[in-house]
């Protein structure tokens, strides 16, 4: 019994010692094995950039209803929002331009212009962005503003660029030749239509945008938008605080001195004010009348430059330096009273 005790525990021995000894060697099969064998299965997780970056600008915004905002800015970008500005999904372009304005039909359909003759337009919602059929042209092209009026598109921008669409973006036509003045802002009630640009310049039309004839005034600082609250009353707006008011439809102006020295780069008719914005977060408002105006911040302590705002419901969403909804009851708090003197 001893005898076999002894010579099963010198095979167990033995048998660990051969074991002990194959590992390394199991070990090294089994990687080549799977080296030489076994493909693993690469997972690649794709991260999407948010919608807004910090280094984003936006320079125009459209507005469809108290939900539906779109913005545009920066590098081509496209951002829309169907909660009012609250929250932002980012739509693809197809460019990497400036883009500097944008206008909407309603919510499927929109167009957007910018740096380097860039027009894109979209008929379902953003989801595609599709480049327009845009005249050829001798200058270089910057399109600064798209506007809608009576189901039209037009556009302004430099070179006295000034162009239309009547399929909703889709092809375009010049209307003015070119010159050495850049066309900023354009707007129309009805069949009149105000067009203003670098050195002060001011065009009118009265039979829809067919003929336009330029106006003479004392202001040659140029103007960076103009509004009609119908087809007589009307605001512009400047660098250096210019801000010009008009009761005859545009014939004549009228300088408002001393708001400020920012520059303005949009004025509106804000249901029943005027609202005009700009540089360092500057606002100026003043009833329906014009005559009194009010200059403050977009909010206490801003500096931001404000390129356009829209109202959107109780919220106002501004571009500029970055994209902002502000509640109504804060926008423009803490703003001072100035009574601008006409000349």
């Amino acid at each position: 019994m001893l005898r076999v005790l002894r010579k099963f525990g010198g095979n167990a021995r033995a048998l660990a010692t051969v074991f002990t000894s194959s590992v390394p060697l199991l070990i090294i099969g089994g990687l080549l094995y799977a080296g030489l064998f076994v493909k693993a299965e690469a997972r690649i997780q794709k991260v999407d950039p948010p919608a807004i970056e910090r280094r984003d600008n936006f320079f125009g915004l459209t507005l469809v209803d108290e939900k539906v905002v779109w913005a545009v800015g920066s590098t081509g970008k496209i951002v829309r929002s169907e909660d009012g500005g609250t929250s932002w999904v980012r739509q693809d372009s197809g460019i990497n331009v400036n883009l500097m304005s944008i206008a909407a039909w309603d919510s499927q359909s929109a167009v957007a212009v910018g740096n380097g003759g860039a027009i894109r337009y979209t008929h379902d919602g953003g989801r595609s962005w599709v480049a327009a059929n845009v005249p050829a042209s001798d200058h270089p092209s910057k399109f600064l503003r798209v506007r809608i009026a009576d189901d039209n598109a037009w556009v302004v921008g430099e070179f006295n660029a000034m162009l239309r669409s009547a399929d909703r973006g889709k092809t375009w036509q010049r209307v003015l030749d070119a010159e050495d003045r850049g066309l900023n802002d354009i707007a129309f009630v009805g069949k009149n239509g105000w067009a203003v640009g670098e050195f002060g310049s001011v065009l009118l039309t009265s039979d829809g945008g067919a003929t336009w004839n330029s106006v003479e005034t004392a202001n040659k600082v140029s103007l960076m938008s103009v509004a009609f609250r119908d087809a007589s009353h009307g605001v512009s707006v400047g660098l250096t605080g210019t801000l010009l008011t008009t009761r005859d439809g545009g014939q004549h102006w009228n300088v408002v001195a001393g708001l400020t020295r920012e520059h303005f780069f949009q004025v509106i008719w804000d249901e029943d004010r005027w609202l005009a914005i700009g540089d360092k977060g500057v606002v100026a408002t003043a009833d329906a009348d014009a005559g009194k105006w009010t200059v403050g911040r977009v909010m206490p302590g801003d500096v931001a430059w404000r390129t356009q705002v829209v109202k959107a419901g109780e919220r106002y969403v501004l571009a500029g330096m970055n994209l902002a909804a502000i509640e109504e009851g804060r926008f423009a708090a803490g703003a001072t009273s100035s009574e601008g003197a006409r000349k």
